[in-house]
């Protein structure tokens, strides 16, 4: 698939899941910026057909190559990142739960639901815009869930899409640092996650993060139980130049770890 259909569709869903996000960037665009993407992000289990190792080919056959594995121990993760044939062209984040690592209850509902899984679902990139590739869970599978992985919680219910879209900072002309933008998300009326501090990451790591609250919408579970869930988030980054003069390309965990939270309603700091 061309790099840009790839990315046009992926914007389409993320903005139909996460209204905040096109209000967001029109504010930007009516304050005469230009929006450039940093980098979107992923999730899925290590089980099944939608394992990082089947899903990086559609990665990969764009011209996109490894850049640094990523752990997470206390949310049970690994990730790669991605990095673009093109310095214009966004970076990508795929990371994967370790299924392995919850409890028997957990994982025996995260294998019904990957077991629904029909191979002729992953047979392209449109993957990562299809949402949920089974059946919804029940309230309860999704409240069991969410007690062990809000990780898991939320792929059972939002499926493999993309989480979040990433303003590229350093691009824009009138908001030079990470706090502006806060700043300026709060007067537009959305909330920023805190998780770690509002300002995530420093320039000595060479990235510096932060990201809104995800949108909230309802859901019905298969027991027929409306609740609100969290869908998606923005995030905005800012990179610097190490003592060679390169721009930053990587990820950094610590930062991560925390922008994960973005999507956590039982997490307000």
């Amino acid at each position: 698939m061309k790099i840009d259909a790839f990315f046009d569709n992926l914007w389409q869903d993320y903005i139909n899941m996460t209204p905040q996000a096109e209000a967001i960037a029109n504010a930007l665009i009516a304050r005469g910026e230009v929006v450039q993407n940093d980098h979107v992000a992923f999730r899925t289990f290590n089980i099944g057909p939608i394992q990082l190792k089947h899903l990086e080919p559609f990665i990969l056959d764009m011209g996109y190559s490894r850049y640094e594995p990523y752990h997470f121990p206390s949310k049970k993760l690994d990730a790669f990142g991605y990095i673009p044939p093109s310095p214009d062209l966004p970076r990508i984040f795929l990371s994967e739960l370790r299924v392995e690592e919850l409890t028997d209850t957990a994982q025996t509902l995260v294998r019904r639901l990957v077991d629904q899984i029909n191979p002729d679902d992953v047979a392209d990139a449109s993957i990562f815009w299809r949402g949920p590739l089974w059946q919804t869970p029940s309230y309860e599978d999704y409240e069991q869930l969410a007690s062990e992985s809000e990780y898991a919680a939320w792929l059972s219910v939002i499926g493999l899409r993309c989480n979040h879209f990433t303003i590229n900072v350093n691009a824009l002309n009138g908001i030079n640092d990470i706090e502006q933008m806060n700043q300026m998300i709060e007067e537009l009326g959305f909330s920023i996650n805190e998780a770690g501090g509002r300002v995530k990451g420093s320039p000595a790591v060479l990235l510096e993060q932060g990201s809104t609250k995800a949108s909230v919408q309802p859901f019905t579970f298969a027991d027929g139980k409306q609740h609100d869930v969290t869908t998606c988030y923005y995030e905005f980054a800012k990179r610097y130049h190490d003592d060679e003069g390169n721009l930053y390309q990587g990820f950094v965990a610590a930062s991560a770890d925390k922008i994960f939270e973005s999507t956590d309603m039982r997490k307000d700091s």
